[in-house]
């Protein structure tokens, strides 16, 4: 098995992307539960961003969602993470929102309704521009209920359509991401159910256009590493969300539900190129923490995907490959197995401390006041929350 000193330097590229959005309430369709020191403010998220950053390293960017992060001077929003050492990621765009959208947003057959999605993305585009975003990422609730409610193969052509006229408006430096969803909120068809369909959208946009893969956005028993090698295979994948399920689209901390299944993603990403300085595939979480608090399940979040590709790093390639070309299918299992089985938290500890950061940043975190802090502080306003 290859040694932890060893994969040191390619811990080091790792990073992480924190979704704004996380740090406010959010919950189920049956209750949001409001906590004390909730940010009230995009400035607010971008504070309590920092903090995960602070304590772990991992995660220097935090992603915005439209209108939810709307601002006045995004000029000086961006100058705002910067000065807590933070630059701003992905932008999101949100067409679920909207009574206009009831029928869909992009795939609607109601052409003035589709101009109206498709400003909102070239608003969004607006935004990159000033925060210096390079991904614009688009997930659709659009689809129907009942078999017989809408054309389904229109609804493709209008949808193409749509994302080509997004597509057109970019900058040299962005990139389109299209990320799918097999179900929710629409639940006899999704225009955009799977990965092969965004993979069909997004090929024939062009190069700047890729496949976000959402962790939690699949059927169960679905085999998303293969996903993971076909997109890298095809030199189209894009990002990922990073989020685990139990059931359906659970948006739980990454790896809580399976983290076998996540040190399986991470391997096919390690092998398939997707992982390291010459990859453009942007790591990123997107969770509600509902009955945690956000802080630290953020923290626990990126802790989570790093365990995962430290254990992902320490798998022998070349003797994995050897025993996979002769045959030998438990001794090939058995190498994957003992790096998963490998305990690596110890040395990251190790590996945090002589990088200057706290070797547990969950108790380092616990015990800076910083949480007692915001709920003293944030008192009054409106809370943000799932929808703002």
């Amino acid at each position: 098995m290859t040694s932890f000193a060893f994969i040191e330097p390619s811990l080091a590229q790792q990073t992480i992307e924190l979704p704004s959005w996380a740090f406010g309430n959010s919950g189920t369709r049956f209750k949001v539960f409001g906590t004390p020191g909730t940010p009230r403010t995009i400035e607010e998220k971008i504070s309590d961003a920092a903090q995960v950053n602070q304590y772990t390293g991992l995660s220097p960017k935090v992603a915005l969602h439209i209108p939810w992060d709307k601002v006045e001077d995004y000029a000086a929003l961006r100058a705002f993470a910067a000065d807590k050492g933070l630059a701003l990621g992905t932008v999101n765009s949100n067409t679920f929102q909207d009574d206009a959208y009831k029928f869909g947003s992009l795939t609607h057959s109601n052409a003035a309704t589709r101009q109206k999605a498709i400003d909102h993305h070239f608003e969004c585009i607006d935004v990159m521009h000033q925060t210096g975003s390079a991904d614009l990422k688009i997930w659709l609730a659009d689809g129907t209920n009942y078999p017989g409610q809408g054309d389904i193969r229109g609804r493709q052509d209008r949808l193409a359509e749509s994302l080509a006229a997004i597509y057109a408006r970019l900058g040299d430096e962005h990139r389109l991401v299209l990320e799918y969803k097999f179900f929710e909120p629409a639940f006899y068809h999704t225009d955009v159910p799977d990965w092969g369909t965004s993979y069909a959208q997004v090929s024939a946009l062009g190069e700047k256009a890729s496949v976000c893969l959402d962790t939690g956005h699949h059927a169960p028993g679905t085999n998303i590493e293969f996903i993971v090698a076909q997109l890298l295979r095809l030199g189209k994948l894009g990002s990922f969300d990073f989020n685990s399920r139990f059931y359906a689209d659970d948006d739980l901390i990454v790896g809580a539900a399976d983290p076998f299944q996540l040190f399986r993603i991470l391997y096919e990403v390690i092998r398939g190129g997707g992982y390291g300085p010459d990859s453009t595939v942007a790591f990123m979480l997107d969770q509600c923490h509902n009955v945690e608090d956000k802080i630290p399940g953020q923290i626990r979040s990126v802790l989570n995907v790093q365990e995962m590709t430290a254990r992902a790093l320490l798998v022998d390639r070349d003797a994995l490959a050897l025993a996979q070309n002769a045959g030998d299918v438990l001794g090939a299992n058995g190498i994957l197995m003992d790096a998963f089985y490998t305990d690596v938290r110890p040395s990251l500890s190790a590996w945090r401390e002589s990088r200057g950061l706290a070797g547990d940043p969950m108790t380092a975190y616990a015990a800076s006041g910083y949480q007692a802090q915001i709920a003293a502080e944030r008192v009054g306003g409106s809370q943000a929350g799932w929808g703002a």
